[in-house]
């Protein structure tokens, strides 16, 4: 029997019926690949999945990343998805063919490693983090680091990560102090510490390309001052790696996601650490965030597969697991029944569903976000692009964040569903519950990505980016409204447009007058709000899709498959985005509780 972490049936239909994978693959860009080559590396990862990463998910727990004697050891498993991911192409999958890659649609890529998370959310990241930082290079390193660095990174062979955090620097990253001090020979002496490196240091592969944010001695304060280098474990000396004087100072030991080695890294204990610079100097920021959407959706990725995982395990319990007795018309139960399984029960029944539409709902957005990067990238006229390029920056921080809060809540309710066991170690939900905290910490706060939401992406260009979303929006209800049973639905969604026009009326003044900390001081809360609406449009689109296909009796998917979208549609506006009138009151309300000005109370 198939191992149960992911309903692959969903996800191959967001992919096909929802998000229109075989349109995208007519564009020029993907035009070498088919909807059956397509799903033939899905199965094969899926297939990967099973065998070789969700059988070690829990051991990897047991047995996590540990410091020794100035090396991480980690689980052998790291090396064989290293080789593996190398040789699958899920490293350079997303890459141009003159470099090696394969052009994969970012929307399969994504598709796959969401599978991967599922199975197994401490190995994936290996992958997604020598992708990222061959990518920099790729974008941004002259040839010489191309040719050095790119293909020994794609294969698998050299694995990579990206050092941005220091120990008296974590989000503010125009306090970083890390030096790069200029040599005649063309690199620079790198020198000082970072933190929270996650894949910092492991043995199963040749060597570890860190991608580096320092300040070159004499440069600007500040964000301006920030460069980027290329500085591996071990460099190329005569066409020998030798020792770079970069060296492994801890791995920190975490509630969650133990397997997955996040370390203190130092470099240039003994003043031998070399970087290369890469593009042009004081511009390591603007480079560093130009990957970063790509980073971000990966986050909201890791957290909507755990959220998946955990809805799979639950479900599954409460299919297996009786308690109790239903009650009859009297309001009595019968003691001479039998017991019934408690999925019949329907307080359970509303935890599952909470799981199944945040987990559901969290992969149409994702892979949403995975086709705007597409589109944005394979489309030629510049207005296209433009408008894709506007929805994918607005959408980022929602993508990162909705999976991993809206998920830690659903994850919290599937532990719920199992009871006392949930909370034993019996059971992998409390697993999943510790994995996913750390992803509403990854690649920027909650609070971070609320702010880049309010405070610049709704912002940008005269609210252009907010104007184009609000139209995707309103597209989808004007094709629901063209079906009855959609109709009540639609005019809700539609509603909920008015009222983001409502929140955003009263903000933009505030934010005109210059009172920028009263602006964003309930950014959080908006981004609460604006993420239940989008998932809002999420759903209706799902249904929509289904309603179509249940009307054109489309026997792809089974007749309860389809239903089962629209129900969850129905389940979602009734317990979800009716919340989203309460969070707009919050935003709008005239006292300023956060602000310290009047008093301390603390």
């Amino acid at each position: 029997m198939a191992a149960q972490y992911i309903d692959f049936l969903t996800l191959k239909y967001l992919l096909d019926k929802v998000h229109g994978l075989p349109s995208l693959l007519q564009l020029e860009r993907y035009q070498d690949h088919n909807m059956e080559s397509m799903e033939l590396f899905l199965d094969a990862v899926k297939e990967f999945s099973d065998r070789e990463l969700f059988p070690f998910f829990r051991e990897m727990d047991q047995f996590p990343a540990e410091f020794r004697e100035g090396e991480v050891m980690v689980h052998k498993q790291v090396g064989v998805i290293m080789k593996k991911g190398g040789e699958m192409g899920l490293i350079c999958g997303p890459f141009d063919y003159e470099i090696g890659g394969l052009q994969l649609p970012f929307i399969v890529h994504t598709a796959a490693m969401y599978v991967m998370d599922a199975a197994n959310n401490h190995l994936p990241g290996h992958l997604t983090l020598t992708l990222g930082a061959a990518e920099l290079i790729t974008h941004f390193g002259n040839s010489d680091l191309k040719e050095t660095y790119i293909s020994k990174m794609l294969s698998g062979e050299w694995g990579g990560t990206m050092c941005l955090t220091e120990p008296d620097a974590g989000s503010s990253l125009s306090d970083i102090t890390t030096k790069a001090i200029p040599q005649q020979k063309g690199y620079h002496l790198i020198k000082g510490q970072k933190i929270f490196i996650s894949g910092g240091d492991y043995p199963y592969v040749e060597n570890i390309v860190h991608l580096v944010l320092a300040r070159i001695e004499g440069a600007p304060a500040g964000t301006k001052g920030i460069s980027l280098f290329v500085v591996p474990k071990l460099r190329l000396e005569g066409g020998e790696l030798v020792k770079n004087d970069v060296s492994t100072l801890a791995d920190f030991e975490k509630m969650g996601q133990r397997g997955f080695a996040t370390t203190h890294l130092g470099f240039g204990d003994h003043n031998n650490c070399r970087g290369w610079l890469v593009g042009e100097a004081h511009q390591g920021l603007k480079y560093m965030f130009q990957m970063m959407n790509d980073a971000r959706i990966g986050v909201g990725r890791g957290a909507g597969a755990i959220a998946m995982a955990a809805y799979q395990a639950s479900l599954a319990y409460a299919r297996e697991r009786t308690q109790g007795r239903k009650l009859r018309s009297s309001g009595k139960k019968d003691p001479m029944e039998k017991p019934c399984l408690i999925i019949e029960h329907p307080d359970v029944r509303r935890m599952l569903l909470l799981q199944k539409t945040i987990a559901e709902g969290s992969l149409g957005l994702i892979l949403l976000a995975a086709k705007y990067h597409d589109l944005a990238l394979a489309k030629k006229d510049s207005e296209t692009k433009k408008k894709y390029e506007y929805l994918l920056e607005i959408i980022t921080p929602i993508v990162k964040t909705y999976p991993s809060e809206a998920g830690a809540r659903a994850v919290s309710n599937g532990l719920q569903v199992l009871g006392g066991y949930g909370f034993c170690s019996d059971y992998i939900l409390q697993q999943y519950y510790r994995d996913i905290r750390i992803y509403s910490i990854y690649e920027g706060t909650t609070g971070i990505q609320s702010q880049d939401l309010l405070g610049r992406k709704v912002l940008m260009d005269n609210g252009k980016a907010l104007e184009f979303l609000l139209n995707e929006i309103h597209t989808t209800i004007t094709e629901a409204i063209a079906m009855d049973s959609l109709i009540p639905y639609a005019k809700i969604l539609g509603d909920k447009i008015k009222l983001i026009q409502e929140v955003t009326a009263y903000l933009m003044p505030i934010a005109k007058q210059g009172d920028y900390e009263r602006f964003l001081a309930d950014a959080t809360v908006f981004m609460e709000f604006m993420g239940n609406l989008v998932l809002g449009w999420v759903w209706l689109d799902i249904a929509l899709k289904a309603e179509s296909d249940l009307r054109a009796k489309d026997k792809t998917y089974s007749t309860p498959f389809y239903q089962s979208k629209i129900h969850a549609m129905k389940f979602y506006f009734k317990y979800k985005l009716i919340k989203t009138n309460a969070l707009a009151d919050i935003i709008m309300h005239k006292d300023g509780l956060t602000l310290k000005a009047g008093g301390d109370y603390f």
